[in-house]
């Protein structure tokens, strides 16, 4: 028995599936590779399985983690392409090894943000959403584990953040925090839209490009 790490991307359609339909996508990957899975013990088991640091849904990632248990010693080499014959669109394990990092050693995400505008960017706004971001605070309101509103500082909960202009769009590169208390970098959005709104973007998309601890490197 051994405990073990998936590393995986979710792009495309699978940026949509939930994390509950997620973590069932992966039972049913397990299943039908002939992998067994431990279970907890009592009167309703469960896989021992769990996503480290779940994705909100829409967004994308290069870097998913999933840790899981099983009942027999399995051949991390071959893991990956055993999983990825029945992965959906846009889900694909890219590599399976031992977790010997503890999760608590999470500290930062790295993310890219794309802001679209349909008319076009607005004139000089780089540099407005730079002087934005430095300031000393920057308050928005952020859901609760309990599904609340509540108003929080995000400045303290972003380490790195730069704005580069294109046609139609700005990228936002940013370094958050990613847990007690994490940031989803989707926020920036209503920080904009609550200090800068004739700047708010249309739309905007994430991508996860890498989970970091917190000297700055890869977490894996």
């Amino acid at each position: 028995m051994s405990k073990l790490r998936l590393l995986f991307e979710k792009d495309g359609p699978a940026r949509y599936i939930s994390h509950l339909d997620l973590m069932r996508t992966f039972q049913r990957l397990f299943l039908r590779g002939g992998m067994f899975i431990k279970h907890s013990k009592g009167f309703h088991p469960h896989p021992v399985m769990s996503i480290v640091l779940p994705l909100p849904v829409g967004q994308s990632s290069c870097c998913e983690l999933l840790d899981f248990e099983t009942e027999q010693e399995l051949d991390c080499a071959v893991l990956p392409a055993l999983l990825n014959e029945g992965c959906p669109e846009g889900l694909r394990v890219l590599e399976a090894y031992e977790a010997a990092r503890p999760v608590r050693e999470l500290a930062y995400v790295a993310a890219e943000a794309v802001l679209d505008y349909d008319g076009g960017v607005p004139g000089g706004a780089g540099a407005r959403l730079t002087e934005l971001f430095a300031r000393p605070v920057l308050i928005v309101q952020k859901k609760t584990k309990h599904k609340d509103l509540a108003d929080v500082d995000i400045i303290p909960l972003i380490r790195e953040i730069s704005f580069e202009e294109r046609a139609d769009e700005i990228a936002a590169r940013l370094v958050v925090s990613a847990q007690n208390p994490g940031l989803n970098p989707i926020l920036i959005g209503a920080a904009i839209e609550k200090e800068l709104p004739a700047y708010r973007p249309d739309f905007i998309s994430v991508r996860r490009t890498a989970l970091l601890d917190a000297a700055g490197g890869v977490f894996r």
